[in-house]
């Protein structure tokens, strides 16, 4: 899964088109991460725009086969880093997406490294094999793990900004639910879910709170949820929010 690349001479007012496709949804990078834009497309790619010294880099890779419908970056400082007793590394540029496919997929930007995959869905191998670190391009975005569980459509991703203990995701499905993934410093690349199945209509949009601990959940029911983990882990429903 090779990114290419293109470079544009960036003016005042320059316009910049993306794939000739419909653009499901835009995210910016937090600002230590640079100026960075990304659009997840129903083609299937993810177009990461990055702006830079009046030009830009166009980065363009395949992410969901049946359309993109999602994505979101990652906190530009990993979780665990600011409570550890050493240095925090280098910023490292992470992004979730989330598909047509049912899947959720964490993607990692590095130079000349290519991060150990893993997958909890053994059909997803085959996806997996063009990955490795001969790959002709290592400066593009390279599939780091692949989250299964939803059985319909991803319709919205979200990766909390907290960047103490654990990673946070949030992922909401046409399947009525909303799955919570966190992974632990101490087990890179491990991630667990829980979900949440007390609604009655499609799930559309998750937003975390600033301080990444309440999560707000929309969907077709017209009710907005907001939820918090509680002592135990588990999450609680702590108030809705009617029309």
């Amino acid at each position: 899964m090779e990114a290419y690349l293109q470079r544009y001479p960036l003016q005042p007012g320059t316009e910049l088109t993306p794939p000739p496709t419909k653009v499901n949804i835009v995210s910016w990078a937090p600002h230590e991460s640079g100026c960075l834009l990304a659009c997840a497309s129903s083609d299937g790619n993810v177009s990461v725009l990055e702006f830079k010294d009046n030009s830009s880099e166009h980065k363009i890779f395949p992410a969901h086969p049946m359309g993109v419908n999602a994505v979101s970056w990652a906190p530009a400082i990993s979780a665990g880093s600011l409570v550890s007793s050493g240095v925090p590394s280098s910023a490292v540029r992470r992004l979730v997406t989330g598909g047509s496919d049912n899947q959720v997929k964490i993607w990692s930007y590095k130079y000349g490294v290519s991060p150990a995959i893993r997958s909890s869905n053994l059909s997803d191998v085959r996806m997996l094999i063009d990955m490795s670190p001969c790959s002709p391009d290592l400066r593009s975005y390279n599939l780091e793990t692949v989250l299964s569980g939803h059985t319909d459509w991803v319709r919205d991703v979200a990766w909390a900004p907290t960047v103490l203990q654990k990673s946070y995701i949030a992922s909401a499905s046409q399947d009525k639910t909303v799955r919570i993934w966190t992974s632990d410093p101490s087990q890179p690349g491990v991630w667990n879910s829980k979900p949440l199945t007390n609604f009655d209509a499609v799930l559309w949009r998750v937003s975390w709170s600033l301080s990444g601990n309440v999560l707000a959940v929309s969907g077709g029911d017209n009710k907005v949820s907001l939820w918090k983990e509680n002592l135990k882990g588990d999450w609680d429903l702590v108030k809705t929010i009617e029309e």
